[in-house]
């Protein structure tokens, strides 16, 4: 079944899912009240090829830890992820094998023809 993880208050995440379209078989799962659990986020990050593509670095929390200052593993990003769903850069829509991350206009336009295929 095809996913997309979002946040429900996002507009950016509100505004894709309204250009997808209507998807009667798409779980829309929002990472604010249903956490990603590490086997989730593996199973991402083996999709994306690793965690750091899955990292957003345009979380406020990103600049206030003073992350931006650190050099971060692949091993920190799994788990800045998984302790802080701001972390996960947004959306993710999975559909079978393949994964898109993020909100740029050629992602989300393939992420809609994966889903429409």
């Amino acid at each position: 079944m095809p996913t997309i993880y979002q946040l429900n208050t996002c507009n950016t995440c509100q505004r894709i899912i309204a250009e997808l379209g209507e998807q009667a078989d798409l779980e829309v799962v929002n990472i604010k009240e249903q956490a990603l659990t590490p086997a989730q986020l593996d199973r991402l990050a083996e999709l994306a090829g690793s965690y750091e593509a899955l990292f957003s670095r345009r979380a406020m929390k990103y600049r206030n830890m003073g992350l931006a200052d650190r050099k971060l593993t692949e091993a920190d990003y799994r788990n800045l992820i998984l302790q802080e769903y701001t972390f996960l850069k947004r959306p993710v829509t999975v559909v079978d094998d393949r994964i898109f991350v993020g909100s740029a206009k050629k992602t989300v336009a393939a992420a809609k023809a994966a889903l429409n295929a």
